[in-house]
């Protein structure tokens, strides 16, 4: 089996686990630019002890070449607590940002895992111009 064959996508406007990326479509060569992940954008994701988002990763394919990450994130307080599930003083919501410098086009590739339902992906292309 392949990473391929277990990754799920769909659209982010209908499915609560497909990270969303927020971007511009172009950027200018070796300029600072924020891009945005979440996940549960339209559609809230839970986030409680038994069901929730626990990491993303962002990552960058040019055109030409091999993929490379950029981010990733980790959510680590959903509501645990010695008091028990969801009883907990902080949460952490599947959100982030970073800041990134492009000197080529490609894509920018999004992963996310939910403890329940396994890894889901999406991809928004990026221009960069020179």
């Amino acid at each position: 089996m392949s990473i391929g064959e277990i990754l799920r996508s769909g659209d982010w406007k209908s499915e609560k686990h497909v990270p969303v990326i927020q971007a511009p479509d172009k950027v200018k060569a070796g300029e600072r630019f924020t891009v945005n992940v979440s996940v549960g954008e339209d559609i809230p994701h839970p986030n409680t002890t038994e069901h929730h988002i626990r990491w993303i990763k962002l990552l960058f394919q040019p055109e030409d070449g091999f993929t490379y990450e950029v981010a990733d994130w980790q959510f680590t307080a959903h509501g645990e607590s010695v008091k028990g599930a969801n009883a907990g003083p902080v949460i952490t919501e599947p959100f982030a940002a970073v800041q990134v410098i492009l000197k080529e086009s490609g894509t920018l590739l999004a992963l996310s895992y939910c403890n329940i339902h396994g890894l889901w992906e999406s991809a928004r292309e990026i221009g960069v111009e020179q």
